[in-house]
């Protein structure tokens, strides 16, 4: 007890720091249930004041207000409440749900403060989950004489308990019961003659007890959110009310006895469900009410203003006459004064009603000429909009139909473009096989060396072919390989010089042109006769001519060429396929496109070299035999040029031996030429390989497990056809010329296992350079392999105008005209 009583004196005013008081009387002033412009009664407000004042200032730290209800100790005089409190009456057939511990302890601890020396007039046991009001609060009220008694947010059912009376609550002014369980109040709800605030929202009251009217000195009532259907006719007996909140209710009428209250300024309600006064007389606002309810009583409208309300006393005292009576007169003083104020007011207001009719009248003839022209106006837009649309919707057809097309040619041309790609990656899959089997065959060395120990035999010259010489025939033969590689060389010299006169005279004839073609010609002619009689003297222009044939001959060397020739076709293929695919935004198999054309430039560089190595063989070859020569034997290289004249051709010679034509034709589509002496010296015929294994194969030589299944499966595709059409073998056998020198490279057809679409028609004649957008393509960039500029514009370019990659060599195409 000292202790608690210490703790109390240290802070005396903790009793005043209440949030749940001070967050009902703020809900009072302008909570959600009221109207915007409610406001509190000038009476009412010094207790609002006093309570805001009290509330509101901090008296007790909030750590304090937390331990407080457990470290508190209670007056011993309290005890037998505080049990009373705990053990409350439970109904015969209801069990009672019992507060928390949290809201026990709130509910002792309000108490607590409420009986405090020096506590204010405010009893607060709000959210404490009370079923009914305890006893301690009635008889806290009525011995402490409190004023403001706030039990909002509980579970009331009723407002009084039956061992109780509400004249306990007599000094009671402000009671908030909002948002309980309360289904009627008690029927002497009247006996609170010193109420001055009554909220009421959400409960679930059905009526108002009739002696709601007893309260003379209300001045606030909210039963807002309730199941009210009608008020009764004593509400006429609250004269001093102020603010009436009906709204959320099923209320559709108004009593007419609601005129009476001549004090109401505020009055809110549902305007939309109300049926009498009307709604829009309801929507109108508060003064509409009271006018159209005064009009049906028969009793003249005053505004509330002229009623004066008598003031409420902080300790409960009367009303001042004195007061009344000097505030009566000074208001009728001013009344006079606002009257005189309003007669001005009124015949000013006449003078521009009339103004305002005449401005009227003169802006109703202009809206009716203005309406005029906007009809006009309309007409016409209408007119427009419809052309307009017409139009549009015709532009709209065109336009599609041109989208249309335009999708169907650009799907068409992704089709060629994906079967070119298919026939290029095909070629381009069987040239890299191809190069693989002849760099890993091992029977191209077997024939070089041979080739070398025959070429060793030739040097010697025998006394027999001597005299055989044919010196006038061989020299012919020899004029015409070097007149040949000559006229080459001069029409390569007169392209080029052409070229180069039409950029710098583009506008000048080509008539001198010609003419120095025909002279160039005439004096071809000259050295053409001039040449028979030198090529029997001069022994180097038949060494010359012996090495043009010698390389001409060559099967290696031509093989090579012939594989340098398909690879520039398939470069500049690919060139113009990444072009269309640029064009078309495309970036469908790029990748694949970028990883063909770098392996055919890396394959383009070994066949190059491979050529250039080949070149260097055959003039080592020449030089020894030239150094083995006979010096004192004439005509030495025309001997060896019939010699190579007279030699027979390959595939001639393979036939005399008994190879089949068409096993050579499947050896030559399949790129194994160096096969063909193991199939002769194997007197393998095409029966017979139809019949063999890829083992059978591999003993033989032919090692590559993919050109093995090349060979049989297309040896069996012949045998069959020849077992259903046998004149078909006949028939090309006798059509195929003796293996001429092939003039273009050979493509390969497709193999039977691997179906190809067939190629894209590429007119290269209208592949451009990519920088003058004038010349045709002429230079290969290596070791990119783009073919995408002209011999001019090459000249000054260090990187690839598509790729931008460095060149590090520079190839010429020349193109059969």
């Amino acid at each position: 007890m000292a202790a608690g009583s210490g703790e109390r004196g240290r802070d005396g005013d903790r009793d005043r720091d209440r949030p749940g008081t001070s967050a009902a009387c703020a809900g009072l002033s302008a909570g959600p249930g009221f109207a915007a412009d409610r406001r509190w009664p000038q009476p009412l407000g010094k207790i609002r004041d006093s309570v805001r004042s009290t509330v509101l200032q901090p008296r007790l730290p909030s750590k304090h207000i937390l331990q407080e209800p457990s470290a508190f100790v209670y007056p011993d005089h309290l005890c037998g409440w505080d049990r009373a409190v705990v053990k409350l009456k439970m109904p015969l057939f209801f069990r009672k749900k019992k507060p928390s511990d949290d809201a026990r302890k709130r509910l002792e601890y309000q108490m607590c403060l409420a009986k405090e020396a020096g506590a204010d007039d405010i009893l607060d046991i709000s959210k404490c989950e009370l079923s009914e009001v305890p006893y301690g609060v009635f008889a806290t009220c009525k011995v402490l004489q409190k004023k403001v008694l706030i039990i909002h947010t509980n579970n009331l059912t009723s407002l009084v308990p039956k061992s109780c009376s509400l004249l306990s609550l007599i000094t009671v002014k402000v009671l908030d019961v909002h948002n309980n369980q309360l289904a009627s109040l008690p029927a002497d709800i009247g006996q609170l003659t010193s109420l001055q605030v009554l909220n009421l929202e959400r409960n679930l009251l059905k009526c108002l007890p009739q002696s709601i009217g007893d309260l003379a000195q209300l001045q606030m009532l909210n039963v807002k959110g309730n199941k009210l259907k009608e008020l009764p006719a004593t509400v006429s007996g609250l004269r001093s009310l102020r603010t009436l909140d009906l709204s959320e209710n099923a209320l559709q009428e108004l009593p007419r006895v609601l005129a009476h209250i001549r004090t109401l300024e505020t009055l809110t309600l549902d305007a939309s469900s109300m049926t009498y006064p009307s709604a829009d007389i309801c929507s109108a606002g508060t003064e509409a009410i009271q006018q159209f309810l005064c009009k049906e009583c028969g009793i003249e409208y005053y505004p509330p203003s002229q009623y004066l309300l008598p003031a409420l006393e902080g300790d409960g005292g009367g009303t001042s006459v004195d007061g009344v009576d000097r505030a009566v007169q000074k208001y009728l003083e001013q009344e006079s004064e606002w009257q005189n104020k309003f007669l001005d007011y009124e015949k000013r207001k006449e003078k521009k009603m009339q103004e305002k009719l005449e401005f009227e009248r003169r802006l109703d003839m202009g809206q009716r000429e203005h309406a005029l022209l906007v009809q006009q106006t309309n007409s016409q837009k209408e007119e427009i909009l419809q052309t307009v649309r017409e139009d549009q919707l015709r532009l709209e057809e065109g336009l599609t139909k041109h989208q249309r097309y335009l999708e169907q040619e650009r799907l068409k041309l992704l089709q060629q473009l994906k079967q070119a790609e298919q026939g290029i990656a095909s070629r381009v899959q069987r040239l890299l096989e191809d190069n693989q089997r002849q760099k890993q065959s091992a029977e191209i060395l077997k024939s070089l060396e041979n080739e070398r120990i025959r070429m060793e035999q030739l040097m010697a010259i025998t006394q027999e072919e001597t005299e055989r010489l044919r010196r006038r025939e061989v020299a012919s033969a020899m004029q015409r390989m070097l007149a040949e590689s000559y006229k080459n060389k001069l029409i390569q010299m007169s392209y080029e010089s052409r070229r180069q006169d039409l950029v710098n005279q583009a506008c000048s004839s080509l008539a001198e042109m010609d003419q120095k073609f025909q002279q160039i010609l005439a004096w071809q002619q000259l050295d053409q006769n001039k040449a028979v009689s030198q090529i029997l003297q001069e022994i180097e222009m038949q060494k010359a001519a012996f090495e043009a044939l010698q390389v001409k001959k060559d099967l290696m060397h031509r093989q090579i060429r012939n594989q340098i020739k398909l690879i520039e076709t398939e470069l500049l293929q690919l060139t113009q396929l990444e072009l269309k695919r640029q064009e078309l935004d495309t970036e469908t198999l790029q990748g694949v496109i970028t990883e063909q054309r770098q392996a055919l430039g890396y394959l383009l560089q070994q066949l190059l070299k491979e050529k250039k190595q080949r070149e260097e063989e055959l003039r080592q070859i020449l030089l020894e035999m030239e150094a083995r020569s006979e010096t004192k034997q004439e005509n030495y290289w025309l001997i060896q040029y019939q010699r190579l004249l007279n030699q027979k051709p390959l595939s001639l010679r393979l036939q005399e031996e008994g190879l089949e034509r068409q096993l050579m034709n499947l050896l030559i589509e399949l790129s194994a030429e160096q096969y063909v002496p193991v199939f002769a010296h194997h007197r393998i015929s095409l029966q017979a390989l139809s019949t063999m294994t890829a083992s059978d194969l591999e003993k033989i030589g032919v090692a590559q497990a993919g050109l093995q299944r090349a060979i049989l499966s297309r040896a069996q595709e012949i045998v069959a056809v020849a077992k259903t059409i046998p004149e078909l073998l006949r028939t090309v056998d006798a059509e195929v010329p003796a293996a001429p020198e092939p003039s273009a490279p050979l493509e390969e057809p497709p193999s039977p296992s691997v179906p190809t679409a067939p190629p894209l028609q590429w007119d290269e004649k209208k592949s451009e350079c990519v920088v003058c957008m004038e010349q045709e393509t002429q230079m290969i960039f290596l070791p990119c392999g783009h073919v995408c500029c002209c011999q001019t514009c090459c000249e000054r370019l260090h990187a690839c105008p598509l790729c931008r990659k460095d060149v590090t060599q520079r190839i010429r195409i020349f193109r059969s005209g």
